[in-house]
């Protein structure tokens, strides 16, 4: 099959986007760490707390959804913010089975210093740059973050190609083949 321009051009913009992103990521991964330790909690942590403090209270199958996580290891994240007092879990009210995951007081402290700290860094970061291109750059973000997040709740990879009889073997794990 002849490629044509198109094919060409999405090609090497979808190996620059990765290299960007790949960039972006691993930059803010390693500032989140060393930050956010600072802050008696985990990076993965801080993601619960967040999602808790935004959009609870939760159940837990809820919560590991937002957060890409199976519901075993999101317990444990949970479990050990309840530990150190910045999440509660009690009886969900529509089902007494589930129980309904609410920020506290302290959490909803501690969230809003993480959030500050982090704003004011991103403030560093956009400061030299001109209005009209810090409003593009949020909203670029903003719909990449929002077309890979549909893509992976679609069960569609972002990682790599489904895996099928045509595909290079190389590209599968052997419990996906």
């Amino acid at each position: 099959m002849k490629r044509t321009a198109t094919d060409t051009d999405l090609e090497h913009d979808a190996a620059a986007l990765h290299a960007a992103v790949s960039d972006l990521v691993r930059v803010y991964q390693f500032r989140d760490r060393d930050r956010i330790c600072c802050h008696d909690i985990s990076v993965t942590q801080c993601y619960a707390l967040e999602a808790v403090a935004e959009r609870g209270p939760l159940r837990l199958g809820a919560l590991a959804e937002r957060m890409f996580l199976d519901k075993s290891t999101t317990s444990r994240v949970v479990a050990t913010l309840v530990r150190k007092g910045y999440l509660s879990q009690s009886p969900d009210a529509a089902d007494a089975r589930a129980s309904a995951i609410e920020v506290t007081k302290a959490g909803r402290q501690l969230y809003t210093r993480i959030t500050r700290d982090l704003v004011a860094q991103q403030h560093g970061v956009l400061q030299d740059l001109d209005p009209a291109v810090r409003d593009g750059v949020v909203e670029v973000i903003r719909r990449l973050a929002a077309a890979a997040e549909k893509r992976f709740m679609s069960g569609v990879s972002a990682g790599r190609p489904a895996c099928d009889v045509s595909a290079d073997a190389a590209c599968c794990a052997p419990e996906d083949r």
